[in-house]
């Protein structure tokens, strides 16, 4: 189904993501059209950028302790490598390097492995980790400005972003990358990473993944800062899908 979405039916959607061909006939893959034709659109300047968090019921991510393995269902997973392997780049911060040891890696679904990029401000992860070391497609880490202190951490290149208060410049990580030739980027996590893209305006869609789970506790999703009322939240158009058990809501989050 992954060959409907990523090869010669990407030419059929317009810059809204609408797809503007022949509906298949197979409705499993005109639901596939349906979800990934936003990412696959070609019609904006610059690079379309795309996020996700899989949380459950009542908003959580992970235990204290960092455990998320696996809150949402395998639909979701194959989901998840769907989108690797249509980015051009795959980002996640550094505390989902720590905490996961991920290799973002496209094992699930036919398709190419994406540009792996680590945004670790203060250049704190060192060469442990497998994205680092397995050579399994390039990786390059971006941090502070101030905190470049040599080329490379294990086979990944390091990159400076400016700062900007206490992180650093997120409109700044998309130029960069759009500087290496990526024009669709998704940011798989964690909740502190896709928050901060969220909040400097610098996502066109945002996924949660909904599963039917109750944590209590644990580690929040989204945090942005507070609001005085309601006539602030953010209320973007959502579409919504039904991924095996858990609930997708695809947020176009680009005029909020």
């Amino acid at each position: 189904m992954l060959a409907c979405v990523a090869g010669p039916g990407a030419g059929l959607f317009d810059g809204d993501g609408r797809h503007r061909g022949p509906i298949p006939a197979d409705p499993a893959a005109a639901e596939l059209l349906d979800l990934y034709g936003p990412f696959l659109a070609s019609g904006q300047a610059g690079p379309l950028v795309f996020a996700h968090l899989g949380q459950s019921l009542d908003g959580r991510i992970a235990t204290d302790a960092g455990e998320s393995t696996y809150i949402t269902c395998q639909a979701n997973l194959d989901h998840l490598h769907r989108m690797r392997a249509l980015a051009c780049a795959v980002v996640v911060g550094a505390g989902t390097v720590r905490h996961d040891d991920p290799r973002l890696t496209v094992r699930r679904v036919p398709g190419r492995h994406p540009r792996r990029i680590v945004i670790d401000t203060e250049r704190r992860l060192d060469d442990r980790y497998r994205l680092f070391r397995d050579g399994e497609v390039e990786t390059v880490v971006l941090c502070a400005h101030d905190r470049v202190d040599r080329a490379t951490i294990g086979d990944a290149r390091i990159l400076g972003v400016p700062r900007r208060g206490d992180t650093i410049d997120y409109a700044a990580v998309i130029d960069v990358l759009a500087g290496l030739g990526c024009r669709r980027i998704f940011v798989e996590g964690g909740g502190v990473t896709v928050s901060r893209f969220l909040a400097e305006g610098c996502l066109d869609r945002l996924q949660v993944a909904v599963a039917p789970m109750i944590l209590g506790s644990g580690r929040p999703g989204l945090a942005l800062p507070p609001l005085a009322n309601l006539s602030e939240a953010l209320r973007p158009p959502t579409r919504i899908f039904r991924m095996g058990d858990d609930v997708l809501f695809d947020c176009d989050v680009r005029r909020l």
